[in-house]
């Protein structure tokens, strides 16, 4: 597990393209919805939130094309099924190097983004401890539609289909954790239930993605 992270980590920063593109996505989103919507401060504090954590669902839903694609392309793939150890347990690896490159840097980018759309101190901390717990369960929810659609013509939009009902749940939790905080509401019983999407996500979903992954490389 730790040789594939590593070796997925470098690979990822010798592509820096496919590596800048869903951050430079989830600030463009975010800086233009304002200015196509409106700007007003009242306005954008109350769907700051929304508009964050849709913006941050889209650019990981960019990316997942590229979990499983170059490891196909060039054989990896076949190799890493042939291994003695379980598949599960390195397509999990491959899915925290996703999350590191993809959903860790969303989480980092948020607090100036927040600010930038009037959300107040306690809603910006609130929002990345949400994305910090959600966006992993994105990754690993996005592996399974990844690993179904691998080798298929038009992959991205079959991929978009399948998974973004899967992501409405975590989306839901997600903004209503921040409008809770933001009412002075308690956002304990929130939270708790993010991180049992995060717990069940990474207990089924690697299992899941090894089973559609065999899958696939069989029919291709």
């Amino acid at each position: 597990m730790v040789a594939v992270f590593a070796r997925d980590v470098r690979v990822a920063f010798r592509q820096r393209q496919d590596l800048l593109n869903p951050l430079l996505f989830f600030v463009m989103v975010v800086t233009l919805f304002p200015l196509g919507v409106s700007p007003e401060v009242g306005f954008l504090k109350q769907s700051g939130a929304g508009i964050l954590w849709v913006a941050a669902l889209l650019s990981v839903l960019l990316s997942l094309d590229h979990l499983f694609r170059h490891d196909f392309d060039d054989g990896t793939l076949e190799q890493l099924v042939l291994q003695p150890q379980p598949l599960f347990l390195l397509i999990l690896a491959k899915t925290l190097a996703h999350w590191m490159l993809t959903g860790l840097p969303l989480v980092i980018l948020t607090p100036v983004l927040g600010v930038m759309v009037h959300l107040d101190g306690n809603s910006v901390a609130i929002l990345c401890l949400t994305l910090l717990i959600g966006t992993p369960v994105l990754s690993l929810i996005g592996s399974i539609g990844a690993a179904l659609t691998l080798g298929l013509r038009s992959a991205g939009v079959l991929l978009s289909l399948l998974i973004i009902p899967l992501y409405i749940p975590v989306l839901i939790f997600g903004t209503g954790t921040v409008a809770a905080a933001a009412e002075g509401a308690p956002v304990a019983g929130y939270l708790a239930l993010m991180g049992a999407f995060l717990v069940l996500a990474l207990t089924l979903a690697p299992f899941a993605s090894a089973a559609a992954l065999r899958i696939s490389m069989s029919n291709s």
